[in-house]
């Protein structure tokens, strides 16, 4: 019997994801360099510190960039970005079933506390998770299963009475890894990235109940 859910945050509640790398991708035209998806696509779902994208440039134009100019320039991009989106869709009407059935919400993000909490306190989402689980609370982010496993932990539930829901492939193997039946809903950066070791992919949750989901449990328990 499931009792509860955790979400992902970035690119599953909000849309954080296409911000920062359209604002990294802004850099690299304005150097006449390029930064690909490609490139991009393995930073996703994993720690902030994986992948430096001013190591990148600095490779591509062979010499040394202003790390600290730059980041300034990209973060000041991408919170324009960032701050002119609302919660993904579907994301709030699910959040509010499942806290209207009783059971446990958590969230388990590779991003830091404060990044997590200050986007869910500006879309009014923050109270309604039993758990928030971050980059500062683990030893190891996605594809560790570190996060999940605290996150259950700090639910009070077994990993198998859980749903994770996840946008990364990263995170997909997070989730599986602690144990958790795991639903992808890839967005436009991961979209293309292989899901296959998801037990269930949606191409949104718009429109899905918890008790899709759990119908989609039943489903593959049955086979």
């Amino acid at each position: 019997m499931i009792k509860g859910v955790v979400f992902d945050f970035d690119g599953l509640i909000l849309d954080t994801e296409i911000p920062a790398f359209q604002a990294w991708q802004s850099i690299f035209a304005q150097n006449g360099c390029e930064l690909t998806l490609t490139a991009w696509a393995d930073y996703i779902g994993r720690s902030p510190d994986t992948f430096d994208p001013c190591d990148r440039l600095e490779t591509c134009l062979g010499q040394p960039v202003d790390h600290g100019r730059l980041r300034k320039e990209q973060i000041e991009h991408e919170t324009r970005l960032i701050t002119m989106e609302s919660a993904l869709p579907g994301v709030t009407a699910l959040i509010d079933e499942i806290r209207m059935l009783g059971l446990r919400l958590g969230i388990a993000s590779s991003s830091s506390r404060d990044w997590v909490i200050g986007h869910l306190q500006r879309l009014g989402l923050v109270a309604r998770f039993d758990c928030i689980v971050c980059s500062d609370d683990v030893a190891h982010t996605k594809p560790a299963p570190d996060l999940y496993v605290a996150a259950v932990n700090a639910l009070g539930i077994a990993s198998t009475a859980a749903i994770a829901l996840e946008d990364s492939p990263h995170g997909v193997t997070a989730a599986k890894a602690a144990g958790l039946f795991c639903v992808a809903v890839p967005n436009a950066l991961t979209r293309h990235l292989s899901f296959e070791h998801a037990d269930v992919m949606l191409d949104s949750l718009q429109d899905v109940t918890f008790q899709d989901l759990t119908a989609m449990l039943e489903g593959i328990k049955r086979q």
